[in-house]
């Protein structure tokens, strides 16, 4: 088991009404006594869509330890109740961008012989490899109202470049554009949202991915962050000294480990102090997980943005 996503019903709250069990084609809520049950946490992808369901906001999702999600144990579940069924647990899918459980559905369905009914949808194709998992998608939680909360992956706004620039050495930054002009060399960002609170753990395109893990100062300190430590990274943010909630975002990089399955971590900070807080919280969540990841820092220096391993 890992730490991941996944609802919580409270019982005092709940009436039974079963608005959340008819809105989850998973199969994953059941009214049981009166009240509404997660029945297995194996059913529950964790993505929320059945909170907005509940009148009396007895549903929301928390980060504990659970078993992972299982599709093919899902599909299972949802075949036999008919293809309208099985188009709204796709189109769930869909929806929240989850191409790789979209696609191990799809390719369940071949495997038995059943036909893919007609939904709005990702499209009919078989399961993406990891890399392949960074396609267009937009991913809106039930539970987040706010359009800056939805996760997009896509493509840098320019080619890879090295992934350091030479450590111990004045960065050289690109001649200035004059305002409103565009520079020589674009963006690296590969995906949206980039804060510890906003990420999705298991968004897609952190499966397989060289994560970043940067103080939030560290950005606007360094003129070679874009080129000599973003790209061709997945990347969070956080600030280890203001933000509140430190224990998600261990919590959020355990699930990172093991369950997306993070290549490795580059932990950017600045030179002060307080900043080093960033690296013990990757370093205690190393400890917790049971997947070995190689960790690597990088500070940056509050003159000049010049990049030192640590």
């Amino acid at each position: 088991m890992a730490t991941r996503t996944i609802i919580e019903i409270d019982e005092e709250l709940c009436n039974g009404c079963g608005l959340c069990a008819g809105g989850c084609p998973e199969g994953a809520i059941r009214i049981v006594d009166g009240k509404a049950r997660l029945v297995g946490d194996s059913l529950c992808d964790g993505l929320g869509a059945c909170v907005g369901d509940c009148p009396l906001g007895a549903i929301t999702t928390v980060e504990r330890e659970a078993v992972a999600y299982d599709e093919a144990l899902v599909m299972e579940g949802i075949s036999s109740k008919g293809a309208n069924t099985i188009a709204a647990h796709l189109e769930h899918l869909a929806h929240h961008g989850q191409a790789l459980w979209y696609g191990e559905a799809v390719d369940w369905l071949h495997a038995h012989e059943l036909a893919v009914p007609p939904h709005d949808g990702l499209g009919h194709y078989a399961r993406p490899k990891p890399a392949a998992a960074a396609r267009p998608f937009q991913e809106t939680h039930g539970h987040a109202g706010c359009p800056g909360h939805a996760a997009r992956s896509f493509s840098a706004a320019r080619p890879a470049a090295p992934k350091f620039a030479p450590l111990g050495a004045p960065s050289s930054a690109p001649a200035r554009s004059p305002a409103g002009a565009s520079g020589a060399s674009g963006s690296a960002l590969e995906q949206w949202p980039i804060q510890l609170h906003l990420i999705n753990p298991r968004a897609p395109y952190f499966r397989g991915a060289d994560l970043l893990v940067a103080a939030s100062c560290t950005a606007f300190s360094s003129s070679a962050f874009h080129d000599g430590l973003l790209s061709g990274r997945k990347i969070v943010i956080g600030c280890p000294k203001l933000d509140s909630g430190l224990d998600e975002y261990e919590d959020k990089l355990v699930a990172l480990m093991e369950e997306s399955g993070i290549n490795s971590v580059t932990v950017a900070i600045m030179e002060v102090p307080c900043c080093g807080g960033l690296s013990a919280l990757v370093r205690k969540a190393l400890e917790r997980s049971k997947r070995k990841v190689p960790v690597e820092t990088v500070v940056v220096s509050i003159e000049g943005g010049t990049l030192t391993r640590r």
